[in-house]
C-alpha cells in the first residue's frame, strides 16, 4: 500500500470551474443544483432537486488526468451534509460510459467516510449494471450526486477527496 495521495482538496484558491455541473435538464428536468466556494475554501453543493418531467438529479463532476490506483483500496472524502443520502461516483477511463457509485448518508457534523473501490457498483443514467465492481486499476473522473426519489433542497460541504 501507498501512503494517502489527495485527488482534490478545496481551499480558497480553488477554481469551481474545474467542476462540471450536469442538473437533469438534460433529460428535460427542472432541478438546480450549483457548485461555490465558501470563505473558508470549501466546496458547496447545493440546490433543488425537482422532479418535475421526469427530472430529479443534480451532479458535479471533476476530470483528471488519468493516474493508475492499482495499489490503493479506497476512497477517503471528508464532507459535512444535512442528512440527506448522496453517492461519491468515479469513472476508470476517459472514454467509458458507466461510472462506479457509493451511496452514504450524510449528517450535519464532519464527516470522514471510507468509501472501498471493490463496494463501488456500476451504473449507467441512474440503472445498475450487471459488471464487477470498480477494480481500482485507473482514475480519470470524481463524482457526487443527489439523487433520492423526492423534490428536495440540499446541502453538501465538501472539503477534501484522496485515496488510500
Amino acid at each position: 500500500m501507498h501512503e494517502e495521495v489527495t485527488i482534490f482538496e478545496f481551499n480558497k484558491t480553488s477554481n469551481r470551474k474545474e467542476w462540471e455541473l450536469v442538473n437533469d435538464e438534460v433529460m428535460g428536468g427542472l432541478s438546480m443544483g450549483l457548485l461555490q466556494i465558501d470563505s473558508d475554501g470549501k466546496g458547496i453543493f447545493s440546490g433543488h432537486v425537482s422532479l418535475e418531467n421526469n427530472g430529479g438529479f443534480c451532479l458535479i463532476r471533476h476530470d483528471i488526468e488519468r493516474i493508475s490506483v492499482e495499489n490503493y483500496s479506497k476512497f477517503i472524502i471528508k464532507i459535512k451534509g444535512d442528512g440527506k443520502k448522496y453517492a461519491f461516483r468515479c469513472r476508470s477511463g476517459e472514454h467509458q460510459r458507466h461510472t462506479y457509485s457509493y451511496s452514504f448518508k450524510t449528517t450535519e457534523d464532519w464527516q470522514t467516510i471510507e468509501i472501498p473501490f471493490n463496494q463501488m457498483e456500476a451504473v449507467f443514467r441512474g440503472e445498475d449494471l450487471e459488471l464487477p465492481n470498480y477494480h481500482g486499476d485507473f482514475l480519470t473522473q470524481i463524482a457526487f450526486i443527489i439523487k433520492n426519489g423526492v423534490a428536495e433542497d440540499f446541502k453538501l460541504k465538501i472539503d477534501s477527496i484522496k485515496i488510500v
